[in-house]
């Protein structure tokens, strides 16, 4: 009794056995089917019970329970504590439920109670799970999968006591200090993200390291993989889900598709592609070639995503930059360089417009991957905006620096030959870029950026001069 008279709350404990193995295809969990005069006949649940009394621990009822309903014998010290769920069934009754991981054991598991269970067998952890299943089973399962601690699961009393995904009422406690699986997504971007693809197990950071990068990877309870993004501002967020919904459509599986977007957020869902970045990887000469000739493939197939346009008037090279970017760079160009930027700047004006197309805006090695089968794919899309299509080799060109085979073979798959307005201008485009890369580098102590861009620069002189 309270102090105050009335009777304090009590509510019952039981345990739950998550009983998992490795096979071949996978992570599995056993399930049983009830059946007979029990609560949730015909759904399928863990092996589970009831504490006996106060003499006996939560560790100690699993161990028991476990060998009364599947027969297998399992020493208490491999017993895991997973997670604990507080539920509420629709009937409005309350109970605590402790979940535990066994891996090790003696023993096959087999029916042992066929009055109250009818079926028993392994089941795939990141397959959709078998149904019907007692939904408190389930949210169970869901908060072990998506590694949580600690849930709570109170169901309404029009609920149905077989898990509906509709009446779906698990919420995940958080744990208290830092989860390096997780990363660190606001809870409002995490619950963007499980509304657009449901209930994720894993939260992995895939961020660039610089830039202000907010990527993740996640996984979903019953599989799938996406990555979910937050965009540093407006402009990029409407310039990459802009691109999502008109021409990169037309990359078919050379491109994510957009699931969810959120402006408020500045968040996006897109769908994960297969391969690895090419930035970083090694390829003997001859795959090298092959590469680049996919590369300007892929390169043709973005600029004619979409019909041309005429360049807007006034021209398009942002030529006002030069001024801005000097500023901040000045104190980290050679000897000459200024002079230089300042006369490319000068004749472009002399340079005919070039019309606008569908580009990428950051067509480099690092946004391009390379899966098994030797397809490309193109990521990241927040820098899109029409443009000349040079634009898109302008970071490209870095790639093939010194190595003309290269340069030839993307020229193979890109179909053409660049005419000579497109080389002045692309001189004058890389120009500007590695100005504005420096004046970056400078202002955010990033030297690899000063370095590229000053390497960039001197190669563009080098080339005037021959």
């Amino acid at each position: 009794m309270s102090t105050s008279g009335v009777q304090r709350h009590t509510e019952p404990v039981d345990v739950h056995l998550i009983l998992r193995r490795e096979a071949g295809g996978g992570a599995e969990v056993l399930l049983s089917r009830r059946t007979g005069a029990v609560y949730a006949a015909g759904l399928w649940h863990l092996p589970s019970g009831h504490l006996d009394g106060p003499h006996e621990d939560v560790a100690q009822a699993l161990v028991r329970e476990a060998r009364e309903e599947t027969g297998v014998v399992i020493d208490p010290g491999d017993v895991r504590a997973v997670v604990t769920v507080h539920h509420r069934s629709p009937s409005g009754h309350a109970r605590v439920g402790i979940f535990f991981e066994v891996r090790r054991w003696e023993g096959v598991p087999r029916i042992q109670e066929p009055q109250v269970c009818d079926a028993m067998d392994w089941f795939r952890l990141d397959d959709p799970l078998p149904g019907p299943m007692v939904a408190y089973c389930r949210a169970g399962l869901d908060a072990y999968r998506s590694g949580a601690r600690l849930a709570v699961h109170f169901q309404q009393p029009c609920d149905a006591i077989a898990y509906v995904p509709e009446q779906d009422r698990l919420r995940l406690i958080p744990a208290a200090g830092p989860s390096p699986e997780w990363g660190d997504p606001e809870p409002r971007v995490r619950r963007f993200a499980e509304q657009a693809v449901g209930r994720i197990a894993r939260w992995v950071d895939a961020s660039w390291v610089r830039g202000g990068s907010r990527v993740w990877r996640v996984r979903g309870t019953t599989g799938g993989t996406w990555y979910v993004k937050v965009h540093q501002n407006e402009r990029f967020h409407e310039r990459e889900v802009g691109a999502y919904r008109t021409w990169v459509l037309g990359l078919g599986a050379a491109a994510p598709r957009l699931v969810a977007a959120d402006s408020r957020l500045r968040a996006v869902v897109v769908t994960a592609v297969p391969g690895r970045p090419l930035h970083g990887s090694v390829h003997p000469p001859e795959e090298q070639m092959g590469l680049f000739r996919r590369i300007g493939a892929l390169a043709v197939a973005i600029h004619h995503s979409a019909p041309a346009q005429p360049a807007p008037a006034g021209g398009d090279v942002r030529l006002g930059e030069v001024e801005r970017h000097l500023s901040g760079a000045r104190s980290h160009l050679g000897p000459g360089d200024e002079d230089f930027l300042r006369c490319l700047a000068k004749r472009a004006d002399q340079v005919p417009a070039l019309e606008h197309v569908p580009t990428h805006g950051d067509f480099q090695l690092r946004n391009l991957l390379c899966a098994e089968d030797g397809s490309l794919a193109v990521i990241d899309f927040e820098r899109s905006e029409p443009g000349p299509a040079i634009r898109d080799l302008v970071r490209l060109s870095d790639a093939w620096n010194g190595r003309p085979d290269l340069h030839d073979a993307f020229l193979v798959g890109y179909g053409r030959k660049l005419t000579p307005a497109e080389e002045e201008r692309l001189a004058v485009e890389a120009a500007l870029d590695a100005l504005s890369g420096i004046q970056y580098g400078a202002a955010h102590g990033d030297p690899e950026l000063i370095e590229r861009g000053r390497r960039t620069l001197a190669r563009l002189r080098t080339d005037q001069h021959q």
